[in-house]
């Protein structure tokens, strides 16, 4: 082989390594947005659909659609049963490149890191602001996955909260009391604690429940509570079961509650009570088109 011949080679190889080296440095941009991905908790399965994520597996499917209602789930998402049993089995066919866990399952940990790598983020703990920490998982979820879309999602919330501010600012100024049904004679509240609440919170308003909820809902209290908040906004969330609802359009104590009397019932879609940026959204905009709706009504 000649000196030309040679350095003809070489250089050849120099600009193949180099060019292999540029491919390589794009693509983890490329790959992580194609990237697998499978989680059991429903609050970091919403914000994964929200913001693009190739999502291939999820658990109970059928009934966050039911609860949760957005975002939408693709058809082609394995359901993998019930987020407290799995099927693992499902999770190895779907072949997910990482799995995305909660502090809720984190029992499940070492057997799905069999599968993938499994990284956790917590979004409803003691203590800890629900909705600052969704903000927190949403901003690192995108970052791993390489989605821009996580940065938006956050600063639209914001920006939506804001303009709400600005909208109730020139409402009644009623406390706002939101509501679960267990049934016609209980029901669960949600505090200033959770992410309901802190939506509250962030637009302005005030929640008439007076105490903490250890960042969920109040275990079950009877219906007779209602009658302590008669200036409030009893704010209805589904799922609520049918009979419940049934019996209480019949109940004269419920009738006689000066909200019922007044109007002041607002039953808004069904909405994750554990969800994460996009249930504090859906929340927000129901209840905005509840109250806008009263207001003007």
């Amino acid at each position: 082989m000649t000196m030309d011949n040679a350095y003809r080679l070489s250089r050849r190889r120099f600009l193949a390594m180099a060019g292999a080296g540029a491919a390589a440095a794009f693509a983890p941009a490329r790959a992580a947005t194609n990237t697998r991905v499978a989680t059991l908790d429903w609050a970091i399965l919403e914000t994964l659909l929200a913001i693009g994520a190739n999502v291939v597996a999820g658990t109970e499917l059928l009934q966050f659609r039911d609860v949760a209602v957005s975002p939408a789930i693709p058809a082609g998402v394995a359901d993998l049963g019930l987020r407290g049993t799995p099927n693992f089995e499902m999770l190895y066919a779907s072949k997910p490149d990482l799995i995305f866990n909660s502090n809720f399952y984190a029992w499940a940990n070492d057997r799905m890191r069999l599968i993938a790598p499994v990284e956790s983020h917590a979004i409803y703990q003691q203590g800890s602001s629900p909705y600052q920490l969704s903000e927190q998982a949403t901003l690192a979820i995108g970052e791993r996955l390489g989605l821009a879309a996580s940065r938006a999602l956050v600063d639209t919330m914001r920006e939506k909260l804001e303009a709400y501010r600005v909208q109730f600012s020139k409402c009644d100024h009623r406390p706002i009391l939101p509501i679960n049904l267990g049934d016609a004679r209980h029901f669960r509240v949600f505090g200033s604690d959770s992410m309901f609440g802190e939506v509250l919170t962030h637009t302005g308003l005030t929640n008439a429940w007076p105490d903490l909820t250890s960042y969920s809902a109040t275990a079950p209290v009877g219906i007779e509570r209602l009658a302590s908040m008669p200036d409030a906004w009893i704010v209805l969330i589904p799922p609520h079961p049918v009979e419940a609802v049934m019996e209480l359009q019949q109940s004269e104590f419920w009738n006689a509650l000066p909200p019922v009397r007044e109007g002041r019932v607002l039953k808004l879609g069904s909405i994750n009570p554990y969800g994460a940026l996009p249930a504090a959204e859906r929340f927000a905009d129901l209840l905005a088109g509840g109250l806008s709706h009263a207001w003007n009504g």
